[in-house]
């Protein structure tokens, strides 16, 4: 049901900085398509998608994401991405205390609490997805393995065709230094295009941490 996105979620939050509509706007990005979004959901939560967008385009195209992307594309192929999507994502949550004062667990709990204060918002793909997010903890399960052989077994069998991202957390146990030291490289290089992007388009007074 929600096969279109790419999962990576912890991130997406992460980088909203504090705003709340950004970030709501960041988190359900990949759910909301076409240009007219102040028309979709509103002016404020549509600088989250366009953030979103921004974050999306700046690591498709970022080499280091390419080069660990490059590392899966024989057996993966087009879902290479979206695997890496899901590892950086574990890495993030792993290494959390590097990125942010706050616990995870304490982040994760803020977070789903505002998506919920915007149920009325979300696409029926997130209403749907909600509820598991939120019992499963995925925000906080991505910093271990096993939450994220679940969630790459649960992508793996919502594709419509084979795609054997189930099989791939073993191929980040074979390369978990090289994945892991590609994590590193890149995030603070995204963290700052964010920064600058939200000292730009931020409402500095909406926040919600």
């Amino acid at each position: 049901m929600y096969l279109s996105a790419a999962m990576n979620f912890l991130a997406h939050l992460y980088l909203s900085g504090m705003d709340r509509k950004i970030t709501v706007g960041n988190f359900i990005g990949d759910f909301v398509k076409g240009k007219n979004l102040e028309e979709q959901v509103g002016k404020e939560i549509a600088r989250g998608i366009q953030l979103h967008r921004e974050i999306d385009w700046f690591t498709d195209r970022h080499p280091v994401v390419r080069q660990s992307k490059e590392r899966l594309r024989g057996k993966y192929r087009h879902y290479s991405g979206v695997i890496v999507d899901i590892f950086y994502d574990h890495f993030l949550a792993k290494n959390w205390n590097r990125y942010s004062n706050q616990l995870l667990p304490d982040f994760a709990e803020a977070c789903y609490t505002l998506i919920e204060d915007h149920h009325t918002t979300l696409p029926e793909e997130v209403k749907y997805m909600m509820p598991y997010m939120i019992k499963g903890n995925w925000l906080v399960n991505y910093a271990w393995l096993e939450g994220i052989q679940r969630a790459l077994s649960g992508m793996a069998r919502r594709t419509k065709f084979e795609s054997k991202m189930e099989e791939s957390v073993t191929d980040l146990k074979d390369h978990y230094s090289d994945f892991e030291n590609e994590f590193f490289l890149f995030f603070p290089e995204l963290k700052k295009m964010c920064d600058q992007w939200l000292d730009i388009h931020a409402s500095h007074g909406n926040h919600f941490l």
